[in-house]
């Protein structure tokens, strides 16, 4: 099978517009976690935190672009009236295909692929038109049923960028990230494809997910009421649940051979990973299926638990989820868990959902780039004193082999694999 190489990365978040902004706030531990208003007049919902995107000009973000040439930017353009979701595809896809210099040294646009994260990727989209839609619903725009589609993303970047592969969407809850890395990565070891995107979207939620997160007891935001930035604390005692965050990222994927053979540089490298189901379609954690996917995602990349230097873990903040991820990392590494460095960076962008897998490959790629691993901000006390938690600063660190862990509703858990 072909190796796979990572060949760029790119992200818009609430931490950072690019990735020297977003590589900044991760060493800094500075956190995009807000008070936030999606009430009106007559709505009154009971979610007031997050880490939402500033206000930006797409217009003046695509500008940074402008040496991309003339076949790309002209059809980016065109999504100046498209949805939020899209716009940060756009610009976080930009970012890591120039990185990888696609837009120089091109590849064969058919032996190119395309693979974006999530499913109801855009649900506030419906939800704003649905007021207007009531009064007068002959009115309603026609591009609602393509942009209402999760496929708007594969159609987008596949015209922008002549994208001519396989293209399709991986819905995984909050594994949705990952489950894209992982087939991204199948295509490339199985010589279906020579590069490979593979977009993570923001996840645009409407009041009335977020309530509903609320209710179910997903969602923090009870304690520490008054401090929004000391409420997201993944593997501390005082946790309560997460908190939603706005990102959207893309990784190219390639074949080692043909990043030599464009010399593009090689920031990383990944085996894959694995996805195992629990068999329960409740939304509680389920520790061994997590050991299983961690366990899997080892082996298919035949490396050993003490080869391990740092996890991404998917550490949401929930008490029950980031128990049960500890209990599961420490059957799996053992003695080893002592040596092992554990991060979160959902303590830093909120739940980015769908997004996250990818998210959190590019913070992976980061810090075993620049020899560093970001802190845990709110970690004032540990569930777990026996592991190498990152503390309130950025620590020196060399990591050769990371892993990194995504879990979603549905029992689906998933491992990804990363090396230098």
């Amino acid at each position: 099978m072909n190796k796979v190489a990572i060949t760029g990365a790119g992200i818009f978040s609430s931490i950072g517009r690019n990735i020297k902004e977003f590589s900044e706030s991760l060493k800094k531990g500075k956190t995009g976690i807000r008070f936030i208003n999606y009430n009106s007049d007559d709505l009154d919902i009971s979610v007031n935190m997050g880490a939402l995107l500033p206000l930006f000009s797409f217009k003046d973000a695509l500008e940074e672009y402008s040496f991309i040439g003339k076949n790309i930017l002209p059809k980016a353009k065109k999504c100046s009236r498209a949805p939020l979701s899209i716009q940060v595809s756009v610009l976080s896809a930009m970012e890591a295909y120039t990185n990888a210099l696609l837009h120089k040294n091109k590849a064969d646009s058919e032996r190119i692929a395309l693979v974006v994260a999530g499913s109801n990727i855009s649900p506030r989209y419906g939800y704003n038109l649905y007021k207007s839609f009531q009064k007068k619903p002959r009115y309603l725009s026609p591009a609602y049923p393509l942009h209402y589609m999760d496929t708007d993303h594969i159609g987008v970047l596949s015209e922008i960028f002549q994208i001519k592969g396989e293209g399709f969407t991986t819905g995984c809850a909050s594994a949705s990230g990952n489950a894209a890395i992982i087939n991204g990565s199948r295509l490339i070891q199985l010589g279906i494809a020579d590069v490979c995107l593979v977009v993570g979207p923001m996840a645009d939620l409407s009041p009335m997910e977020l309530q509903g997160f609320y209710n179910v007891g997903a969602m923090g935001g009870k304690n520490f009421a008054d401090m929004p930035d000391k409420v997201c604390r993944p593997f501390d005692k005082d946790a309560e649940g997460f908190l939603y965050g706005q990102s959207g990222a893309c990784i190219v994927l390639e074949s080692v051979e043909s990043a030599k053979k464009r010399k593009a540089k090689i920031i990383a490298k990944t085996t894959g990973g694995s996805i195992v189901l629990d068999g329960n379609s409740s939304s509680n954690p389920n520790k061994e299926g997590e050991i299983r996917a961690m366990l899997m995602a080892l082996k298919n990349g035949g490396i050993y638990p003490e080869k391990v230097d740092y996890i991404n873990a998917h550490g949401t903040s929930s008490p029950l989820g980031d128990k049960t991820e500890i209990c599961a990392i420490k059957k799996v590494f053992g003695k080893n868990i002592s040596k092992l460095w554990i991060n979160s960076t959902k303590g830093l962008t909120g739940h980015p959902l769908y997004s996250a897998g990818v998210v959190e490959a590019v913070a992976v790629i980061i810090q075993m780039n620049q020899n560093f691993v970001h802190p845990n901000i709110n970690l004032y006390n540990p569930i777990d004193e026996n592991c190498r938690f990152a503390g309130f600063n950025a620590e020196p660190a060399e990591i050769g082999v990371a892993l990194s862990n995504s879990f979603g509703f549905g029992g689906i858990n998933t491992s990804v694999m990363f090396y230098g």
